[in-house]
């Protein structure tokens, strides 16, 4: 029985590989990857390297086998055919017989347009009849924090959510949630609504700014219409530019408040401030 984590080489994926080998023995954890290359490291470590990509359902041939638990990690490309994507490994797990596939969803609460390739999954998912747990990932503090440059350089956060509040947390946190479900029991057919535990405004995020780096940071709504512009007079394609304002205008109607506690419940332990995912950010 392995434990697979599919996008092993992403934000999340990483995170995740490295909170499982602090739970289990690392020929337990099977990466899969495309370029294994990347995780040269941990291969060296013990970690089983599995080379296969959404997009050549030929390489998920073989890849699972009867008993392992997967974790889908939704595919990074927005805009391309990703519910066929992760149909290709779905398809694989289910042939495969495995005890348990884990996807990284969106908040039940969405209703933005980004939210309409993990509606199309889950629906695919359940309808395979595979043991699965739905893990819907809130919204990221790395977001916000890893690209600060545009802020730090106008001193100003805009946006178009208004008055909207986010409940975010840090990728470790998600991935300490998914290494409970992984490592855990009794989460078969389970849906976890994720985020953390304080929900904060785009207002109160430019006040934190504005007290870690003793500067005034601006806090500067405008409309959908004028953000798409900005995004695109900023070299952001037109059709994901329209996602993102997309998102702000879910987060103005509280959409991506989650409240559940689930988050901090399966982690064991409360979900990162806002403010210490700034402060790595401008250390960075």
């Amino acid at each position: 029985m392995s434990i697979v984590v599919t996008g092993a080489t992403g934000h999340l994926g990483r995170h995740v590989v490295e909170q499982l080998l602090e739970k289990v023995p690392a020929d337990q954890v099977t990466a899969v990857v495309r370029t294994p290359e990347t995780v040269a490291d941990l291969a060296e470590r013990g970690v089983k390297i599995a080379v296969a990509d959404y997009n050549a359902p030929e390489t998920f041939d073989g890849l699972f086998a009867a008993g392992d638990k997967v974790l889908l990690i939704s595919g990074s490309e927005v805009g391309n055919d990703r519910v066929g994507q992760h149909k290709v490994v779905i398809d694989a797990a289910k042939a495969a017989g495995v005890a348990l596939l884990a996807y990284t969803s969106a908040p039940g609460s969405l209703t933005a347009a980004l939210a309409d390739d993990h509606r199309g999954t889950e629906k695919a998912l359940l309808e395979s009849g595979l043991p699965y747990a739905l893990l819907r990932n809130g919204w990221y503090h790395e977001n916000y924090t890893e690209n600060l440059a545009p802020v730090l350089q106008y001193n100003a956060v805009t946006h178009a959510a208004g008055e909207g509040r986010v409940s975010s947390a840090s990728r470790a946190d998600y991935a300490a949630a998914a290494v409970a479900v992984l490592t855990g029991e009794g989460h078969e057919n389970k849906t976890y609504e994720l985020g953390g535990d304080v929900a904060w405004s785009l207002a109160e995020y430019a006040a934190e700014l504005s007290r870690q780096t003793g500067k005034e940071i601006a806090d500067n709504a405008v409309s959908t219409d004028a953000l798409v512009g900005i995004l695109t007079g900023a070299g952001v394609p037109e059709p994901f530019a329209v996602i993102l304002a997309g998102v702000d205008a879910s987060i103005e109607k509280g959409e991506l408040v989650v409240d559940s506690g689930d988050l901090s419940r399966l982690a064991g332990r409360p979900t990162t401030p806002l403010a210490e995912a700034i402060a790595a950010g401008l250390k960075a």
